[in-house]
């Protein structure tokens, strides 16, 4: 009789242990980017030649709730499915980032409006649109009486290189 009940218990014990790890590994499973997702990364991001535009190694995470549009569109579709501590290596060609440099954006106004000192192809500025709503531009070109100045994002026309780890995800409400 001691001998069924021990073998009982024993048998109790290892359906208890698998279905827990059987459980375990599910959340882990489910533990990837996904609508909803709050995800935090580390990332840097490089220009088409290798070059270091900006990174959060050693610093803050970047965190953003995946499918709100809260990052570019190419590296949001290229996290769907990791996992925290994935990595990888995402190629967001300009259509699918800040999109292509738009002609329309340059505009050209009086070299008045603009401080002597800042007078340099590459100056960046702060201007104010007619709701008074703040924006950055960039000098483009300096004519005689005027200046061109390109309204486009910085990163507008560029390939971006990103090299990611995912650090943590959690559902939207559990952050």
């Amino acid at each position: 009789m001691n001998f069924v009940v021990r073998s009982l218990a024993i048998a109790l014990l290892t359906t208890v242990w698998f279905v827990g790890n059987l459980s375990a590994q599910t959340a882990k499973g489910t533990n990837v980017i996904k609508k909803g997702s709050a995800v935090s990364l580390e990332y840097t991001l490089s220009d088409e030649k290798g070059k270091v535009i900006e990174s959060n190694k050693g610093e803050r995470p970047l965190y953003y709730v995946h499918g709100r549009n809260e990052i570019v569109p190419g590296l949001e579709k290229a996290l769907e499915g990791m996992a925290v501590g994935g990595v990888k290596h995402v190629t967001v060609k300009p259509e699918d980032g800040y999109g292509a440099i738009d002609p329309a954006a340059f505009r050209e106004v009086p070299k008045e409006n603009v401080p002597k000192e800042a007078l340099k192809v590459g100056t960046e500025l702060v201007a104010s649109n007619g709701q008074g709503e703040s924006m950055p531009v960039r000098l483009h070109e300096i004519k005689d009486k005027t200046v061109v100045i390109d309204m486009n994002h910085p990163m507008a026309g560029k390939t971006l290189v990103f090299d990611i780890k995912v650090l943590d995800v959690k559902s939207a409400a559990a952050k």
